[in-house]
């Protein structure tokens, strides 16, 4: 006998992730089905600094959205089968235009403007592109993903990948106009 495979909604999911047995466990729902994700690490956590606090300070002195933070979780897929997919971003931008005011106390049902994600030794090459893909499919414009061990950033776009090096600049284009950062001054072991 066959049984049928269940699907987690997003709606469930927010439940789920909320019961007290996911603590201390970073989860997300990838087309209806959680995975853990592993616990960032130090360089993790100081790169990620780094950008919310120079994208942060961008934005929100020049009143063009919001940023979050946190693995905050956007719902970028919703199907009729249950397989909802549901991830969290390490660092991402909400234009003005795009953001409801004020983000609710829930999943955001729309994708980012920019997702920033800091890869740590624990992620998958294949979760990685995976989410890559999830994320231009739900209409966000711009997504870095960056490499501290090799300090390269590689910017996703609908129209393409770019990888940056140390001695590059890192710029947001037309989804943060203005915003330039050299790619040294996110990587404190590249002096």
């Amino acid at each position: 006998m066959l049984l049928e495979r269940q699907y987690i909604s997003a709606n469930d999911f927010l439940l789920i992730a909320e019961d007290p047995a996911y603590t201390d466990r970073t989860i997300e729902l990838v087309e209806g089905e959680i995975i853990e994700m592993p616990l960032p690490n130090g360089e993790h956590g100081e790169v990620l600094a780094i950008l919310t606090i120079r994208i942060g300070h961008y934005v929100l002195e020049r009143g063009l959205g919001r940023i979050t933070t946190g693995d905050t979780g956007f719902v970028l897929a919703r199907n009729p089968d249950g397989r909802d997919t549901v991830r969290g971003i390490d660092l991402a931008f909400i234009s003005a235009a795009t953001s409801p005011a004020p983000l609710p106390r829930a999943l955001l049902d729309f994708a980012p403007d920019l997702a920033v994600e800091v890869i740590s030794p624990g992620n998958k090459a294949a979760d990685i592109h995976r989410k890559i893909r999830q994320l231009l499919a739900a209409g966000t414009r711009l997504v870095w993903i960056v490499y501290p061990d090799t300090q390269t950033v590689a910017v996703h776009r609908a129209s393409g990948t770019i990888t940056l090096e140390v001695g590059d600049t890192l710029s947001g284009g037309d989804v943060l106009p203005g915003f330039e950062m050299p790619l040294r001054a996110l990587f404190p072991a590249a002096d």
